[in-house]
């Protein structure tokens, strides 16, 4: 990490790649620097933001989202077809695909990978596993699935992570893989020190557009402050995730950097596992709902970067409607006080959080959900924390009976918002637990029709019924930021949230 440290120094770096070397000009690496973590780069079990980015810049898939906007297009499928009922969708992949260590990727690869993952029941299973029947190679690059019902957004569902190829020679078919990285897309991974850096280089046997600069060199600090005062000492070009608000509205004001913001279909929630005392009970949640001040937290903590958000599904994304309660302490308190509980006699609960994972700022949100909750007299509220690895484990274990999670999207689709939290199946995975046959039933039948109207109409029904059992209080829904150099160039504000370091360029 010292080492290349250095390349901030120093106008020419030679690195050498196996018996080869060569000078290597300030244009020729980009450092970036973050706070988040990774957990897992095996398609199969990776789920969470960071994992996920570095995996869509060194992997591909059969289809992929135009940079900047949501529409898809073929990426390693030369094309596909669709059966009339909806359910079997044969792909033509692309001859000639190889992974960065020179194996083929074909139809076989393909379904190897899509079944490993439904094998593994990993976290983000749930997105192939309930939908897909069988995958299978029907000659060498000819990939027939076949799906369990219709379902509207699969193909949105295949350019995401869990869609991607992985090389049966080097993943196992029984297990989580652990190792470097067999790469597909733009980059690869050389070297991966967990919590400190990663550095990506140009994948040789890439089949697109080679990444715009030779080398990405990611730096993984551990508070925002850290990572505030690289930005600040020039030890880093860009910063992505995440600086403190008030430390963003500074370098807005510094000439020395350029700051990209955009729109984000990013949320953030409070989640209840409906299996715990005493949150089994909707009446006590939704009483919870109403005593949580979202305009409080956007603004004070915040600084007015986030916007209070009233149901699962982002603000600009069809389906949106603003069903939860707004902040009414009166009526939190009337509430509790109808479950019996009093000044005497109170609610005693604990709200967890993990310290690091959605950036410095997280500390503060617990103590002020905390103090918003006790402010009602009636309830004492304990805060716990638990660093990510450990925070994972516990929600999946259904350890924590109340904490704060957020979402990025998977695809950008509604069933992507409502699928995952509120569906029988999927809702474990959310550390939630929750279960509603009704639901499940519009649920289901949202992703079989493809008419947007019909599925807002039952997205409509699913949000107000969820809004009186109230598994979940959604907080808000953030902003993308990043800030470079004016140097750096290619930096875009996807809708879909993917940061696309290939596209990065001095």
């Amino acid at each position: 990490m010292k080492r290349l440290g250095l390349l901030i120094l120093s106008l020419i770096l030679v690195i050498s790649f196996g018996s080869k070397s060569f000078a290597m000009s300030k244009k020729d690496y980009i450092i970036a620097g973050t706070t988040d973590k990774i957990t897992s780069l095996d398609p199969a079990k990776a789920y969470e933001y960071f994992s996920d980015n570095i995996l869509q810049n060194i992997m591909g898939g059969l289809v992929k989202y135009i940079p900047g906007t949501t529409k898809i297009v073929p990426d390693m499928a030369k094309n596909w077809k669709i059966s009339k009922d909806g359910t079997v969708y044969t792909f033509k992949i692309k001859k000639g695909l190889k992974f960065s260590n020179g194996d083929p990727i074909d139809a076989k690869v393909y379904a190897f990978s899509i079944n490993r993952v439904i094998r593994l029941k990993q976290n983000p299973a749930f997105l192939l596993a309930d939908v897909v029947k069988s995958a299978k190679a029907l000659d060498k690059y000819t990939l027939q699935i076949t799906l369990k019902y219709p379902y509207a957004p699969f193909i949105s569902i295949l350019a995401f992570t869990i869609s991607y190829p992985v090389d049966p020679k080097v993943y196992p078919a029984d297990k989580v893989y652990n190792g470097i990285p067999v790469a597909s897309g733009p980059y690869m991974v050389k070297k991966l020190v967990r919590g400190q850096e990663i550095e990506l280089v140009r994948n040789p046997n890439y089949y697109g557009k080679k990444a715009k600069t030779p080398i990405i060199l990611i730096k993984i600090y551990r508070e925002a402050n850290n990572l505030y005062m690289a930005l600040l000492s020039g030890e880093i070009d860009l910063a992505y995730r995440t600086l403190l608000p008030q430390q963003l509205k500074q370098v807005q004001k510094n000439k020395k950097f350029k700051t990209y913001t955009g729109d984000s279909p990013f949320i953030r929630e409070i989640v209840f596992n409906v299996k715990a005392k005493p949150f089994g009970n909707a009446k006590l949640r939704r009483a919870l709902s109403y005593a949580v001040n979202r305009k409080q937290i956007s603004k004070e903590i915040f600084k007015g970067q986030v916007t209070p958000l009233y149901t699962l599904i982002p603000a600009g994304m069809w389906g949106h409607k603003n069903v939860m309660p707004h902040y009414h302490i009166k009526k939190a308190i009337k509430m509790l006080k109808s479950l019996g509980y009093s000044k005497s006699k109170p609610l005693s609960i604990t709200l967890w959080y993990s310290p690091s994972h959605y950036g410095s700022t997280e500390s503060d949100v617990a103590l002020m959900i905390k103090n918003q909750l006790e402010k009602t007299g009636l309830v004492k509220c304990k805060v716990k924390y638990a660093e990510w690895a450990t925070y994972v484990d516990y929600w999946t274990k259904g350890v924590m009976g109340m904490f704060l999670l957020g979402w990025y999207p998977d695809y950008f689709d509604p069933d992507d918002y409502m699928w995952p939290f509120l569906q029988t199946s999927a809702s474990p995975g959310m550390g939630s637990f929750y279960s509603n046959k009704k639901i499940d039933k519009l649920l289901k039948k949202a992703r079989t029709i493809t008419s947007i109207k019909k599925r807002a109409r039952l997205y409509y029904k699913v949000q107000k019924i969820m809004a009186k059992q109230a598994p979940y209080i959604p907080l808000f829904q953030g902003q993308q930021h990043v800030v470079a150099k004016p140097n750096i160039r290619g930096i875009i504000m996807d809708p879909v949230q993917i940061f696309r370091y290939y596209l990065l360029s001095k």
